[in-house]
């Protein structure tokens, strides 16, 4: 189906700013500038998330050692008993995103199912390149099983979940807890991904078909990587793109949900057959007329109430 219309006349207002010099891609920008720009179209594509929900402020340690803050949200009246949660990473190109870039998303999945949702944070480049931001998310699984029964969650029903490279975060949760339990205290009972980096290796078609115009720019990704992985950096490490695992055990049942015009679909869909070669249960979705970062739209695309419904009824399913 063509794009959106809401979300296509949106992306012709971004256009404008651009052609009059009002704004600038993020690639363009310094990475100051792109972290404020990012946080700033929180305040645009959702200005009003749920306000009734309950967030509680934790801190955790990071994996350098260093405090890392977390929030958990959780809807009221909920009653004392140990409560299923979603292990939520932000999105960002491991550059930009933070607590506030993603606080709506948080609120909304809270809202529309009977889950916690424990947000953690996590370093971001270039001031912490890879690895940090896997080793920082380790650290924050086997806090969350650590800090479960003083939380009141439980530990047992833990969903990873993330947008972006939030999601590729979530990814290596699940794979680490197979391929390298020792390392790791969680076993996730699911993963509910969002249009995942799967690969950041090579182009694909749908990097070329969406590389402009789409809100997720192909040179924005480029710029994104440079900063996390160095100029050194080995992006066939299966930690950055999880695509290059030489093998892929079974997982944890995942619901991925793709968007149909985002640079990132191609690499998606790659993933979801890897998954269902793996013997992994998988739920599949493309949304129609939709872009990356869909998650934080309801704003703007009135669609984007749906997914979330949806997003609720699959976990109720769990």
């Amino acid at each position: 189906m063509p794009l959106h219309p809401d979300l296509a006349a949106f992306l012709e207002l971004v256009e404008m700013g651009r052609w009059s010099g009002k704004s600038q891609p993020l690639h363009e920008l310094s990475v100051a500038q792109a972290r404020s720009e990012f946080e700033n179209t929180s305040l645009i594509l959702d200005p009003s998330p749920p306000d009734a929900i309950e967030v509680q402020p934790l801190t955790f340690t990071g994996a350098d050692g260093n405090p890392l803050p977390a929030r958990l949200y959780r809807k009221p009246g909920r009653g004392h008993a140990a409560q299923p949660v979603i292990l939520y990473f932000h999105g960002g190109g491991y550059v930009v995103g933070s607590l506030d870039s993603h606080d709506s998303v948080c609120r909304r999945l809270a809202g529309t199912s009977d889950y916690a949702v424990l947000a953690p944070a996590y370093r971001l480049a270039p001031e912490a390149p890879f690895p940090a931001a896997v080793d920082d998310a380790l650290a924050a699984a086997n806090w969350l099983v650590e800090q479960a029964p003083q939380l009141q969650l439980d530990a047992g029903q833990v969903v990873v979940s993330g947008d972006s490279v939030g999601a590729t975060l979530a990814m290596i949760v699940a794979m680490t807890a197979v391929q390298d339990p020792q390392r790791l205290a969680l076993r996730p009972a699911a993963q509910l991904l969002f249009y995942p980096v799967t690969d950041i290796t090579r182009l694909r078609d749908s990097h070329r078909a969406y590389a402009e115009g789409y809100l997720l720019e192909t040179r924005t990704l480029e710029w994104f990587y440079q900063h996390y992985m160095g100029a050194a950096g080995n992006r066939h490490d299966w930690r950055a793109s999880p695509l290059q695992s030489t093998t892929l055990p079974a997982l944890a049942p995942a619901c991925v949900m793709l968007a149909e015009f985002d640079p990132l679909l191609d690499e998606g869909r790659e993933w979801i057959a890897r998954l269902e070669a793996s013997g992994t249960p998988v739920t599949a979705v493309i949304q129609p007329g939709l872009t990356h970062d869909f998650l934080r739209m309801q704003g703007l695309v009135a669609e984007v109430e749906g997914i979330y419904l949806e997003v609720g009824r699959w976990l109720a399913s769990r």
